[in-house]
């Protein structure tokens, strides 16, 4: 009976060795077919746009095509919820902004943002510049806030949407300052800065990418930016650090996920080969030309970064009362 028992353990020895060996060949071939990596958004946004072109790169270095899969709608979670209930095998990865994991602390979401997800890699930031019309007399941070403090709820911010980056960073700002100013919603970035240049709002919080043209122009004033280092295309404008408001550090990043389980071995494997190509001269180029700033970090840093910014913008969120009906 003992030598029936150790003929079966060496047998199931055997199986398990050859299933870890198979799952290893398995994830050192990985890719050997189609990549799809989704979206949330539509077509022509930034967030499309990043994905392209690190698909592109991934396509050219790994000989295996990466097709993008835009699925926009539903407050981001049609995109999400494919990715949750696709394979952990690799071949269904998806790119994503802050937006991925503010909306379902304002909204039900069809998945668990941390459960349900591996992350991958940080791959860009978008910063946040604070931006006047010229109209206001204040041409510092310090001034702009005394200004303010002067006039609670009279002066008007520009934010698309409600429960978004640019809100919530309004509401950050709020908070740290003890300042009041009204919020106000648009659609679009585009009509947001068309009211703002037209002086019908005073100021806004955004990417810096729309804004600077103007600012360069002298039809808007740039008063901050957020960052550990003053942004190249405007290095007269200083860090809220260094104008004497080192908390707001907000930041939009972009980010890839996989689905939860997906093999460790071939999460790095993603992980360092999408590293590769952001530090190419090329895309970090590019990345200026979108307005962003590169954006590096490792699977378990980013999943760090995750718990960080919920538990920040939960209380963002919480503190100013902030729902979408």
């Amino acid at each position: 009976m003992m030598k029936v028992f150790a003929t079966v353990a060496r047998i199931m020895a055997g199986v398990l060795l050859a299933a870890i060996a198979g799952s290893a060949t398995a994830q050192q071939a990985y890719p050997n077919k189609p990549i799809r990596f989704i979206t949330a958004n539509a077509p022509g946004g930034s967030t499309s746009r990043l994905a392209g072109l690190i698909g592109q790169n991934l396509t050219e270095r790994w000989g295996q095509q990466v097709i993008v899969d835009n699925r926009p709608g539903g407050n981001g979670f049609i995109g999400g919820e494919t990715l949750a209930k696709a394979s952990p095998d690799g071949y269904s990865i998806m790119i994503v902004t802050s937006t991925h994991i503010i909306t379902p602390l304002l909204l039900r979401a069809p998945y668990d943002t941390i459960k349900d997800f591996a992350p991958v890699v940080t791959v860009a930031s978008a910063r946040q510049l604070m931006v006047l019309h010229p109209s206001v007399p204040a041409n510092s941070l310090q001034e702009f806030i005394a200004l303010a403090k002067s006039m609670p709820g009279q002066l008007n911010y520009a934010a698309t949407g409600t429960g978004g980056m640019q809100h919530l960073s309004g509401e950050l700002f709020g908070m740290l300052t003890g300042v009041k100013i009204q919020l106000i919603p648009y659609k679009g970035g585009a009509p947001a800065l068309t009211d703002l240049l037209g002086g019908r709002i005073q100021l806004t919080i955004q990417s810096p990418l729309g804004p600077i043209p103007y600012v360069k122009g002298g039809k808007l004033k740039a008063i901050a930016i957020t960052g550990e280092t003053r942004l190249s295309t405007l290095p007269q404008v200083p860090t809220f650090a260094e104008a004497g408001l080192p908390g707001f550090d907000v930041k939009n990043w972009y980010g890839i996920l996989a689905p939860a389980s997906t093999p460790k071995a071939i999460i790095d494997k993603l992980s360092a080969e999408v590293a590769r190509i952001m530090v190419v001269p090329d895309i970090q180029e590019k990345l200026v030309g979108q307005g962003l700033d590169s954006f590096i970090s490792t699977p378990e840093q980013f999943a760090a970064l995750i718990k960080t910014d919920i538990t920040k913008f939960a209380k963002i969120i919480k503190t100013a009362n902030i729902r979408i009906e």
